[in-house]
């Protein structure tokens, strides 16, 4: 029974919601022993915590410094950027002795990484286990350059030309689509949703993931699309943004546009199908789970960065449009709720650009090769 590890940091959501999607679909097949582990719980707990809360407030309060560290995984030459990662790695084993134990015992037949560190730092690990990469953006860092990796899975057919430039021949990486939930490759009813939620089905329904958006730019955008002038319900979802809820307790629905004040929910991907339009900054999570369920975007507050590049693939493939200032949504609400054929074009091509079933695809495409590595003489007479 082969075994197989999936890697990923708790530091952000989309590495960790890759890795439980991916292990989940490992698990749909028979005969497969998954791990899904997160390196943080094989370091100090203390230092784990300093790293996470540190990454969440400079990712959120402090963009310009999360912007300045960012830029500096962007390195163009590649046999610099490889030497450099090889460094990296190298000073950061000694921090991961717990981890490395953990892995050299589990002895896994295949490695999947959804996050540089541990992608880098097992290349050190006496494992003789192929490795693959899940890059969970549409950009891709110089950080995911590494020797010896088995295979890259990519976001789209963008983000396969940048390894291919990099010199990777086309066998090593394939476009799958970013790994979203399971439950997300089922068909949802729109209209079913809005009643669970208890949403109006007889107007558009527009809702606003602003968790992660600075405060005082919701504030704005979300009182000029209250003005709107067609009939809309507004869905504004904080999330666990505590003083975004509180500066927006006070607002009111407007004369056509009724508004809905959310805070943390636990249907996310409920919302998305019943909406028509989705507004939110370019994170590489949710613009996956937007996409894969064919839903416009309407895109805000990219940090610059990867979310730039995811920006501006959600732009150019047709499936939403990039807004420089938030506080031009309204406007671009009002044009886009008064043009519908403009919405079910925006639909088609976001239905294109998804990939719902991105897990499955990399699970598959992991056990095929693991089922191919154990039938050869070789494979064989190593089991």
């Amino acid at each position: 029974m082969p075994k197989i590890l999936v890697l990923h940091v708790s530091a952000g959501t989309g590495h960790t919601s890759a890795a439980t999607a991916i292990g989940e679909a490992l698990r749909q097949h028979n005969n497969v022993e998954v791990h899904v582990e997160d390196v943080f719980a094989h370091i100090n707990e203390m230092a784990a915590k300093l790293i996470q809360n540190g990454y969440n407030e400079i990712s959120t309060k402090a963009q310009p410094l999360y912007t300045l560290v960012h830029s500096r995984l962007y390195v163009e030459d590649t046999e610099r950027a490889l030497n450099s990662n090889w460094l990296t790695a190298a000073i950061q084993r000694p921090f991961l002795l717990r981890f490395e134990q953990y892995v050299q015992q589990l002895a896994p037949d295949a490695i999947i990484c959804t996050m540089q560190i541990p992608l880098q730092v097992t290349q050190f690990y006496d494992l003789h286990a192929p490795t693959y990469a899940v890059v969970t953006d549409f950009s891709l860092q110089s950080t995911w350059l590494r020797a010896g990796v088995t295979r890259y899975f990519v976001a789209s057919e963008y983000t396969r030309d940048l390894l291919l430039e990099r010199g990777l021949p086309p066998e090593q990486v394939r476009v799958t689509g970013i790994p979203v939930r399971l439950a997300i490759a089922e068909p949802k009813d729109p209209l079913a949703m809005r009643q669970q939620h208890n949403l109006p089905a007889d107007r558009p329904l527009i809702t606003v993931f602003g968790g992660g958006v600075e405060t005082r730019q919701i504030r704005e955008m979300v009182e000029g699309l209250l003005a709107g002038q067609a009939p809309a319900t507004l869905a504004v979802v904080a999330g666990r943004n505590k003083e975004l809820s509180a500066a927006l307790s006070d607002l009111a629905s407007g004369p056509q546009v009724e508004l809905r004040l959310l805070g943390f929910v636990d249907y996310v991907d409920d919302l998305v199908t019943a909406s028509d339009l989705v507004i939110s900054k370019p994170g590489g999570l949710i613009t996956s789970e937007v996409l894969a369920r064919g839903t416009p975007m309407l895109v805000i507050a990219p940090v610059p960065g990867q979310e730039d590049v995811n920006a501006d693939v959600v732009a150019g493939s047709g499936a939403g449009i990039q807004l420089r200032l938030p506080e031009m949504a309204a406007p671009a609400v009002g044009w886009l709720l008064a043009n519908p054929a403009r919405l079910d074009a925006m639909r088609l091509a976001a239905r294109a650009l998804g990939k719902p079933r991105a897990a499955h695809s990399i699970a598959e495409h992991v056990l095929a090769d693991l089922h191919s590595q154990l039938s050869s003489p070789a494979g064989q007479a190593e089991h």
